[in-house]
């Protein structure tokens, strides 16, 4: 994510008034209307490019005794998860169904089934419910689990996939979570 904002003025430039808002629409100069833009120097941008590394490294080393007291803080809710925390969750997850809602932010119908998502998240709890935004980060997972259309529902157990829903059937996916569920 890049935050872009301009600044005219001198005081605006000073390292003692940082922004950190990324909203365009607040982040103009009160007399004006043009956006504001900040440039940070490349040794802030590898600090903090380091530190994420760090701490995505130390979430994904965890255990997967860890993980299974994460997965079960998880459950009733949804949990967006990227290519570095999906399998260590559905690795957590054991013997539990894994529903994977795998979609992207400009899709409508993905947007339709996102408060249906929810909404199972919290009827089923013996159920772990992620999503996947198919961004060109995720990307290679997305092109692992197979996506050829979003919104896309993956269902794991075990740690394979046993059932796929592709498009905004709310029922289907209702009926495919059942059904794994009792098997």
């Amino acid at each position: 994510m890049a935050l872009h904002l301009s600044l005219s003025h001198q005081s605006w430039t000073s390292t003692a008034n940082s922004i950190t808002s990324s909203d365009l629409t607040r982040g103009s100069i009160p007399t004006t209307r043009l956006p504001r833009r900040v440039e940070f120097s490349e040794s802030f941008k590898s600090q903090n490019l380091v530190k994420r590394k760090e701490i995505m490294r130390g979430q994904i080393r965890a255990s997967l005794e860890t993980m299974g007291a994460q997965v079960e803080d998880i459950v009733g809710k949804v949990t967006q998860v990227n290519k570095d925390t999906f399998w260590p969750i559905v690795k957590a997850a054991g013997d539990k169904p894994v529903v994977l809602d795998m979609y992207t932010q400009w899709c409508g119908p993905c947007k339709a089934m996102a408060p249906k998502f929810e909404k199972l998240a919290q009827e089923y709890l013996d159920v772990v419910f992620l999503k996947l935004d198919c961004n060109q980060e995720n990307k290679p997972l997305a092109k692992e689990l197979g996506i050829k259309v979003v919104p896309t529902f993956k269902i794991l157990k075990d740690g394979n996939i046993v059932e796929e829903v592709t498009g905004a059937k709310y029922d289907t996916l209702v009926a495919a979570i059942q059904t794994v569920r009792s098997s």
